[in-house]
């Protein structure tokens, strides 16, 4: 059973259609980016997917009910955006509190605690915490019960850069134990290499659903190619090559991904003359920007 099957969803307010025409599938165990502007319609498809808000046509299945359902609500782990707690309570008062509501046992929460790395700090009141502790325990509360969809709005608002590896950590350990997640968020740099299939939403439209290898091939973005010569060599490497100087001793060219085998073979075939090569693909951010300019909707 697929984790998430969305089917040509659409939501109104009024006659402007925020969401329009949706369809996605999420299956157990994958991570995916969900891209898209202010006001793009993330925000929406999330709380459709809660339950929270109706919508007009298409439909949605979490785990093969209909969201907001019993079934649906316990099987979701959900970390919003700008997250609230009571700050009168500790970490560990706040976390043991949703435990009760699922049903689990404080040691579970307990252990989640340490994971998101707030052990030390549990039991210091929250409204000493930074934006960045606040964070963690809505990422502790959001995988409490070993949710089997987890639904993250902007996860790492507010973490160091430390902090944000380690919660990918914990993204990676949740799709391995088989929990399918998507991630809601406008760091692409960070989200290239951590998720398996990246969507697009543009003014409420679907424009792109693929793994990023498949974008590349999609959006047909030039390569780059930089390749180190020595000082006395890089006139004939760039004549050799068709290629531009970039300083005393790198030139660089450009190639499409059709074109990236046949390139490297001309390169090599200058043996000696080269002494290093930089490939370089189109970045996700290079990516978002091309998708987010089209209006043709994935279906």
């Amino acid at each position: 059973m697929s984790a998430l099957i969305i089917s040509r969803a659409t939501k109104q307010y009024g006659s402007d259609e925020v969401v329009r025409n949706v369809s996605l599938k999420i299956e157990a165990g994958e991570r995916i980016a969900l891209l898209g502007h202010n006001g793009a319609g993330k925000t929406t498809l999330i709380k459709m997917i809660l339950g929270l808000t109706p919508f007009e046509k298409g439909k949605i299945e979490v785990l093969g009910t209909a969201p907001g359902s019993k079934k649906a609500r316990s099987s979701i782990g959900f970390l919003p955006e700008s997250v609230a707690f009571q700050g009168a309570l500790s970490g560990r008062e706040q976390l043991h509190h949703f435990a009760r509501l699922k049903s689990m046992t404080m040691g579970k929460a307990d252990d989640l605690l340490e994971r998101v790395g707030l052990g030390s700090a549990a039991d210091r009141k929250i409204r000493t915490y930074s934006k960045g502790m606040r964070q963690r325990v809505g990422l502790a509360q959001a995988i409490l019960g070993k949710p089997k969809l987890v639904l993250l709005d902007e996860p790492t608002s507010g973490l160091d850069p430390i902090s944000r590896h380690e919660f990918y950590d914990i993204v990676k350990d949740l799709s391995e134990a088989g929990a399918a997640v998507l991630l809601s968020s406008h760091a692409l740099t960070e989200m290239e290499t951590r998720t398996d299939r990246i969507a697009i939403l543009r003014k409420g439209r679907l424009v792109a659903n693929d793994k990023i290898s498949t974008l590349r091939q999609q959006a047909a973005m030039p390569i780059v190619v930089r390749v180190t010569t020595s000082a006395k060599k890089v006139e004939q490497v760039a004549g050799e090559l068709g290629a531009r100087r970039v300083n005393g001793k790198v030139v660089e060219l450009t190639c499409l991904q059709n074109e990236k085998v046949a390139t490297l073979s001309r390169i090599t075939d200058l043996g000696d003359l080269i002494r290093d090569v930089e490939v370089t693909p189109a970045s996700l951010e290079e990516l978002y920007r091309h998708f987010s300019s089209i209006e043709q909707e994935v279906i």
